[in-house]
């Protein structure tokens, strides 16, 4: 008899254990999850690494499949795919979505502003995490950044731009909207144009010049076969983020527990990615300087003038759009704060210098 008793708390253990396998297995989310880069543009490595970090930290409650950007829609479509649940995440650059709200042009980017280390210390432990999830809730989406490229390339071209002066009358593939305001300021005419048409427009002297990404992914895509000038620094993109949109039914789905290992694949991606562009960068420059490509170096007083039309753009801009305002406003805050340890820790500190920003009383008189 004890025997049987024995073998037959034996077997309910075992089914018991069984159970919860399946159940376990049952209660995996399987997302799907594309991005705004095709398989030929080197930003698709940043969405990729963080897709493939979550399966392995979260593999038993999540699993990602991740498909390049253009193999399930245009990347143009992703963000409406992902607030409406038609896929549960897509990578993206906040600024494609500046015409939804301008909001979403300095969380992608700045004008002459923020570096790499700027964003990540603002996103980690300035506020900017919050913002994101405000702008971006909105439109029923969480958002986790996990992407910081520095300082991009600047404009490459045939024609050779030497100073602000040679701006004037020139046609220019610049993205985003408050940089397209700066270049119109400068005397030159913004040309919207997909990344991947950029070499093309160079090839065929349809712009002046353009830019794309930083040194490491345009001279992967080409540009110095088409390119015989180069100007810099990149004052129109200091530097970027990249991030994942979330469906927030998708994302209330998760557990918390699972919901933490995506946020610390984020930040283990974040720090990843800067650090992935700075080497691909300093090849890819080396990689353009043997091709022969002619570097321009803008002088301090050119910088101190696109600063200056900057904090006009800035002002303008935030007047135009309370969300502008704020995110702009947290940043100045930022920058001003962080001045107290940054400018007497000079020359070992993480950021800019700077002694003219836009004014927090103004930007305050927006919101």
């Amino acid at each position: 008899m004890k025997k049987m008793t024995k073998f037959a708390l034996t077997g309910l253990a075992a089914g018991v254990a069984l159970a919860a396998l399946t159940t376990t297995a049952q209660a995996q989310e399987r997302w799907t999850m594309t991005t705004t880069w095709p398989e030929n543009i080197d930003l698709i490595q940043i969405d990729r690494h963080w897709a493939e970090m979550v399966n392995m930290l979260a593999g038993d409650e999540l699993e990602i499949e991740f498909r390049a950007g253009g193999t399930l829609m245009p990347g143009t479509e992703v963000f409406d795919a992902t607030e409406t649940g038609s896929i549960e995440a897509s990578g993206d650059w906040p600024g494609y979505w500046a015409g939804r709200s301008p909001a979403f042009s300095p969380l992608a980017t700045t004008t002459s502003l923020f570096n790499g280390v700027d964003y990540l210390n603002w996103i980690q432990q300035w506020g900017g995490w919050d913002l994101y999830q405000e702008v971006y809730g909105d439109y029923n989406m969480v958002y986790l950044p996990y992407g910081i490229t520095n300082n991009e390339s600047g404009f490459m071209g045939r024609t050779p731009i030497e100073s602000l002066a040679d701006l004037d009358g020139k046609r220019l593939r610049l993205s985003g909207r408050d940089q397209g305001r700066v270049l119109e300021e400068l005397g030159g005419s913004q040309v919207t144009l997909a990344g991947g048409e950029v070499y093309q427009a160079i090839e065929r002297g349809v712009i002046d010049a353009g830019e794309f990404s930083t040194p490491g992914v345009d001279y992967n895509v080409g540009f110095a076969e088409v390119a015989e000038h180069w100007t810099v620094p990149g004052w129109h993109q200091s530097a970027s983020v990249f991030g994942v949109m979330i469906n927030k039914d998708a994302w209330d789905a998760l557990t918390e527990e699972t919901q933490a290992k995506l946020k610390i694949a984020a930040d283990a991606t974040m720090a990843w990615s800067l650090a992935w562009s700075e080497r691909e960068s300093t090849e890819g420059t080396v990689n353009f300087k043997e091709a022969g490509v002619e570097i321009h170096q803008l002088s301090d007083d050119d910088l101190a003038r696109i600063q200056d039309i900057t904090n006009d753009v800035i002002l303008r801009g935030a007047c135009e759009d309370p969300m502008h305002a704020k995110v702009y406003h947290s940043m100045i805050s930022y920058l001003e704060h962080y001045a107290n340890w940054r400018d007497i820790s000079a020359p070992y500190n993480m950021s800019r210098t700077m002694d003219n920003l836009p004014s927090l009383e103004e930007l305050e008189a927006c919101l």
